[in-house]
């Protein structure tokens, strides 16, 4: 799979991405990296041991990847996360992580299938 055909599959727009980040090698770099970083996995501890300012924080750094990356379908469903965690509070906010894992996973297994090739 190419970084092109990883964007599609993930429902984001390639070619306005890869202008703004001006280089394909570069935007394949970041993108690669992209499981590795710890936000999803410290946004999921977060919610799980109701600690609100971890979770927050979290939930802010993945958003602000996934709106660098080009990640719009993430983005999107991430963006409402911090907003309803900006108070500290974790309650209410499981079908809005659902929706960001749910996401998450395709995006991380495209990324999966990219690595493959």
């Amino acid at each position: 799979m190419t970084i092109k055909e990883c964007y599609e599959v993930i429902g984001s727009n390639y070619e306005e991405v890869s202008e703004r980040i001006g280089s394909e090698k570069i935007l394949e770099k970041f993108v690669r990296k992209f499981p590795s970083d710890k936000s999803f996995e410290e946004l999921k501890e977060g919610l799980a041991e109701e600690d609100g300012e971890k979770a927050f924080r979290a939930a802010h750094t993945l958003k602000g990847i996934c709106l660098n990356l080009g990640f719009d379908k993430l983005y999107e469903v991430s963006a409402e996360l911090p907003e309803k965690l900006r108070g500290r509070e974790t309650a209410g906010s499981t079908e809005l992580f659902t929706a960001v894992a749910e996401q998450y996973e395709i995006v991380t297994g495209a990324i999966a299938k990219l690595e493959g090739e």
